[in-house]
C-alpha cells in the first residue's frame, strides 16, 4: 500500500519512538513490517550486534555487526537506548542513530520484549509510545507456533512458557492491540501512530504561531 493517498502533516514535528512488544507468534513483526512498508517516514531501528551475520544479512542494513570489544566499549560510553545478552550475542539499540531520526520528524520503530519497553521508557519517556500485542487465545498463540517451519514440540513448549512471562507485564504499556484479526489489529497500530504524531509536544510550530496570535493586533 501507498503512501501518496495520506495527507500530508503540516508544519514540523519531532518524531516519535513507537515500541511494539509482545509473546512470540502474537504478531509484533508482521505488524511492524505492515508499518513501515506503508509509512516511507517509519524508520525500523537498526541494532547493534555481536552475533555473526547471516549469508542474506548486510552491515548496516539488518543489523550493525561488532565485535565484542567494540560492543563493549559503545556500552561503557552509554551509546546505547538499551541492549541486552541473549543466547545468540549482545544486542542494543544506538541512541545517536534515534536522535538524529526523531530530530529529523521520522518515527523510529523498536520491537523489543518488556525490559527493552522500560528501559527505552527510562531513557526517553517523552518520546516513547508503547504497543503490546496480545493473542486472542493461548490456542491460537500455539497453533501459530506450531505452523512455523522447523518448530518442534519442545521449541513450542519453551515458547508457551515464555508468551505467559511476558504477558504478565502487559499493563506497563501505553496501548494493547489484541491481534485476532490482523488487518483490524493493524487499522488499529495505524490509528494509535497518527494519534501520537498530533501531540502537542511533538508539534514543534506550535510555539511561534501561538506566540504570533497572542501579539496581532
Amino acid at each position: 500500500m501507498s503512501n501518496s493517498g495520506h495527507p500530508k502533516d503540516s508544519g514540523r514535528r519531532r518524531g516519535l519512538m513507537l515500541v511494539l512488544s509482545s509473546p512470540s507468534g502474537a504478531g509484533k513483526t508482521t505488524l511492524g513490517e505492515m508499518l513501515v512498508k506503508e509509512y516511507p517516514d517509519v524508520k525500523l531501528s537498526i541494532s547493534v550486534t555481536t552475533r555473526e551475520p547471516r549469508p542474506n544479512e548486510v552491515d548496516g542494513v539488518h543489523y550493525h555487526f561488532r565485535t565484542l570489544e567494540e560492543f563493549k566499549k559503545l556500552a561503557a560510553d552509554k551509546a546505547f537506548l538499551e541492549w541486552a545478552e541473549v543466547f545468540s550475542g549482545s544486542y542494543g539499540s544506538p541512541k545517536a542513530d534515534t536522535v538524529a531520526r526523531l530530530e529529523a520528524g521520522e518515527d523510529v520503530l523498536f520491537d523489543v520484549d518488556w525490559q527493552g519497553a522500560d528501559a527505552l521508557h527510562d531513557q526517553m519517556p517523552n518520546d516513547v509510545v508503547s504497543v503490546f500485542v496480545l493473542p486472542p487465545s493461548m490456542a491460537a498463540l500455539r497453533a501459530r507456533l506450531e505452523k512455523r517451519p522447523g518448530s518442534t514440540p519442545e521449541m513450542v513448549a519453551l515458547r508457551m512458557e515464555g508468551a505467559k512471562r511476558e504477558i504478565m507485564h502487559w499493563r506497563r504499556y501505553d496501548y494493547v492491540i489484541v491481534n485476532e484479526d490482523l488487518d483490524i489489529a493493524y487499522q488499529r497500530l495505524k490509528r494509535i501512530l497518527l494519534t501520537e504524531r498530533l501531540k502537542r509536544l511533538r508539534q514543534l510550530d506550535l510555539e511561534d504561531l501561538v506566540r504570533g496570535l497572542l501579539s496581532e493586533k
